[in-house]
């Protein structure tokens, strides 16, 4: 579950870089779904992140604090189940 966060993740930064370089247009139908999909998915985990760590020079490092914290508990999770086994 984690893991697919994580795609879905990557796709929401993808995308947003691709829109703020005007390399989709965000006028398209799919593209502003997809977009608005993606949003709704990520925006309450990153969040809170937003409200400690202040953007620097105009970039949104919580993608980045988010992807690092998902990559910890896998690892953490991943080492429990399989000591219970």
């Amino acid at each position: 579950m984690l893991e697919l966060y994580q795609i879905v993740l990557i796709v929401w930064v993808v995308f947003s870089w691709l829109a703020a370089f005007n390399v989709v247009n965000t006028s398209n139908g799919f593209v502003r779904t997809a977009m608005n999909v993606l949003w709704r998915l990520t925006e309450p985990a990153l969040r809170p992140i937003r409200r400690f760590v202040p953007m620097i020079s105009g970039l949104d490092f919580s993608p980045l604090i988010l992807l690092l914290l998902i990559y910890f508990l896998r690892g953490v999770v991943g080492r429990m189940i399989h000591s219970m086994a």
